[in-house]
């Protein structure tokens, strides 16, 4: 019973290391094939786009809104994607999106005449013609 449980504890702890040591060859393979024009984030939360790679000193330069900026390679956390934004017109009380069937069904509904405005509108409008 004993070994089957420090076989297991070890096979667990060689799993945990091996998925380690990928995550950080991925994030080494990134950081090294970054190119001027990628939209990246740093540790610190600085959002910006490469301007310039420096591979001998492993050095990057960042534009962020005008202010150039000089990070190490293992500053660079991951490529900045922008997250999606929905305005509040596009959205109900409960955050559910609008659906264009809706504001249609809307724009038809003010558009409309009551019958009985209608009725009279018509009845005036006949004599006048003959």
């Amino acid at each position: 019973m004993l070994i089957v449980m420090v076989v297991v504890i070890g096979g667990m702890m060689w799993w945990q290391s091996k998925k380690s040591k990928q995550q950080q060859q991925e994030r080494q393979d990134f950081r090294r094939n970054l190119q001027p024009g990628t939209e990246v984030i740093t540790i610190g939360q600085v959002i910006g786009k490469v301007v310039e790679v420096d591979e001998q000193y492993e050095e990057i330069v960042i534009d962020s809104e005008g202010s150039k900026m000089r990070f190490a390679f293992n500053a660079i956390a991951r490529e900045y994607t922008r997250p999606a934004y929905v305005s509040d017109d596009e959205v109900d009380e409960n955050g559910n999106p609008l659906s264009e069937e809706k504001d249609a069904a809307t724009e038809d509904e003010a558009a409309q005449v009551p019958i009985e405005s209608a009725a009279k509108g018509n009845e005036t409008d006949e004599p006048e013609a003959k």
